[in-house]
């Protein structure tokens, strides 16, 4: 595969990300409203931010397949960065803040087998995204595709989190499995905004 057919191929499969990220976001959050779980809500806000992402990742990839200025493409994507890099942060405080109460509150979710769904297929299929963009990224030697792909790695590990706690909050009915999980998704959130707010230390 050539430079051009790579990028193309980037192009591709970061669409394929976004629309997926699309129909995470719906599926999830419908799911957290209707079973009161904020586990769900979490990684379905958690889903729309990183569409964002890609989407900004695919202009770039356009960008850079018409050969406009690596400069301008890098600072464009430095600033998006930080963008998300807050938007996790304070989605993590949200989470963070949200759990606690709940546990104290003894707040207890109902089970959603339609998230449930969602979270087996995100466990599924992030792992073969993250293979197919580092690929693509190691011919094209793209960092932020490379990047991108770990995020979908990333993904992968909150879905079988919330896999996790939906499955015992549905088998066992205790009520502080959705907030406890949640709280381990704050783990995944606050190192993917921290990343994004300081992407020179991964150059490093």
């Amino acid at each position: 595969m050539n430079n051009s057919g790579a990028i193309n191929a980037g192009i591709r499969i970061e669409i394929f990300s976004v629309l997926w990220m699309v129909l995470e976001f719906i599926i999830a959050v419908y799911s957290g409203i209707a079973a009161h779980s904020l586990l769900f809500i979490a990684f379905g806000l958690d889903s729309f931010i990183e569409l964002v992402s890609g989407v900004v990742l695919i202009w770039r990839l356009r960008v850079e397949q018409h050969g406009t200025d690596a400069v301008k493409i890098e600072r464009a994507e430095r600033v998006s960065s930080r963008v998300v890099g807050l938007a996790l942060l304070l989605l993590a405080a949200y989470v963070l803040i949200t759990s606690v109460l709940n546990l104290f509150s003894h707040h207890s979710a109902e089970t959603s087998f339609l998230g449930i769904s969602l979270a087996v297929g995100s466990v599924i299929l992030m792992p073969l995204l993250m293979i197919g963009k580092k690929r693509i990224a190691k011919i094209i030697g793209s960092n932020a595709l490379a990047e991108d792909g770990m995020c979908n790695l990333v993904c992968a590990y909150m879905a079988f989190t919330v896999l996790l706690g939906a499955g015992l909050t549905a088998l066992f009915n205790w009520w502080w499995a959705d907030s406890v999980f949640a709280l381990i998704l704050v783990y995944f959130i606050f190192s993917e905004g921290w990343e994004g707010l300081h992407p020179e230390e991964d150059e490093e």
